[in-house]
This record gives structure tokens, C-alpha cells and sequence, in this order.
């Protein structure tokens, strides 16, 4: 359970922060309202869940003591680290207003859906994320049960949270207000990814030392 909260944590952390399918259910919320933008959601939260199918699938084809594992789970801290100094060093940098501009919005709930799927499924760091995630798994963690609890969390997270987004961003209050503590948000997300990416590695490096102990 302790590994378990740790990534849920990991996962709705980078949530937060807002990139390209933000923006997206941002501007379809804004021009075509919550309804049409729920599409967009839909979409992206089907996306997600190529990524973490995929993601778990290629991990429980490896031996926990392989080195292959080993050198996934070393990119995956790595890019943990990698993505925490980027919330880090660009808190803020990303107006908020940039989702009323640009695109129009969707013109039917299909193609919401087929906008968020695309959005989703062509931004890379979405591969990497997952993967990285998948890689901090071991033991017990790492069985099938475990892995469909992971991905059922996640799918659901990924969702829910981007429905709340959709209805809440048509509210100007509320976009002011998220707005404004958008930095600090990023700033502890940030720092949250780059304490548990080198926790990992602390874990692939222990787990070296012991394989050379034993040569």
C-alpha cells in the first residue's frame, strides 16, 4: 500500500500542471462549454490508458533482477528528475490565458473525443511518464492484480481530474484564482517528482551494489 500511495501521489502530481490537454479542454470548455469538453476528456483519458497498458506490459516482461529493469528503472528515475526541474524552473511560465486562443472547439462530441485521443496519444512525455512510473515497481508491487489496481487508479485520475478542469474553467473566479497559484503548484509538484525519481535511483543503485557484492 505505501508503494502504492507513493505513486498514485507521483501520477496526480503531474496532473497539475498544465500542458497541450489542458489547454485543449481549456478552449473546448471556454468556446463549446463542459458537455463538449467531458469529450475531450474522454479522449484523452483513452490515451492514457495505451500508455499505461503499454507501460505495464512491457515491465512484466522483464525479470525484477534483469538488467534490462535495471536500466528502465534508472531512466525512468532520471526522467522523474528530468520532469520535476522542468515544474521547477518554469513555475508560471505558462499563461493560462493562452487556452482562449487558437482552435476552435470541437464541432460534435466525437470529435472531442478524437481531439482529446490525439492530444493525448502524440505527446511523448505521456510514454516516458508511465513508463518511468511502471519502472518503480517490484515484489509483490509488480503482479498482475497490482498493475490492474495501478492502471484502474490512474485512468480514473486522469478522467475525473480532467472533468473537474472542464467544468470549472468556464468560471472566471476560478480560473483567476488557479491561476494564481499555479507556481507554487508547479514549484511542489515539481519538488514531489524529484524526491521520489531519486528515490528510485537511490533503489536501482543499492540494487547494483548488491549484484557486484555477489560476483
Amino acid at each position: 500500500m505505501h508503494l502504492f500511495l507513493i505513486v498514485a501521489t507521483a501520477h496526480f502530481l503531474a496532473l497539475l500542471s498544465p500542458g497541450p490537454d489542458f489547454f485543449l479542454i481549456a478552449r473546448t470548455s471556454l468556446a463549446a462549454g463542459w458537455r463538449r469538453a467531458a469529450g475531450a476528456c474522454l479522449g484523452i483519458a483513452l490515451a492514457n490508458g495505451v500508455f499505461i497498458t503499454g507501460a505495464f506490459a512491457g515491465v512484466s516482461a522483464m525479470q525484477p533482477d534483469s538488467a534490462l529493469f535495471g536500466l528502465t528503472q534508472l531512466a525512468g528515475g532520471l526522467y522523474l528528475l528530468y520532469l520535476g526541474w522542468q515544474f521547477v524552473r518554469f513555475a508560471g511560465a505558462t499563461p493560462l490565458g493562452a487556452a482562449n486562443q487558437g482552435g476552435g472547439a470541437a464541432t460534435g462530441l466525437a470529435q472531442a473525443v478524437a481531439s482529446g485521443f490525439l492530444s493525448g496519444i502524440l505527446n511523448p512525455k505521456n510514454a516516458l511518464f508511465y513508463a518511468s512510473l511502471a519502472a518503480m515497481l517490484s515484489g509483490p508491487h509488480a503482479s498482475a492484480p497490482w498493475k490492474v489496481a495501478y492502471g484502474v487508479w490512474m485512468f480514473a485520475a486522469v478522467l475525473g481530474w480532467d472533468l473537474l478542469v472542464a467544468v470549472s474553467i468556464g468560471h472566471a473566479r476560478v480560473l483567476r484564482r488557479f491561476s494564481r497559484a499555479l507556481p507554487k503548484l508547479e514549484r511542489a509538484a515539481g519538488g514531489m517528482l524529484i524526491v521520489f525519481g531519486a528515490g528510485v535511483l537511490v533503489v536501482v543503485g543499492r540494487r547494483a551494489i548488491g549484484a557486484m557484492q555477489r560476483l
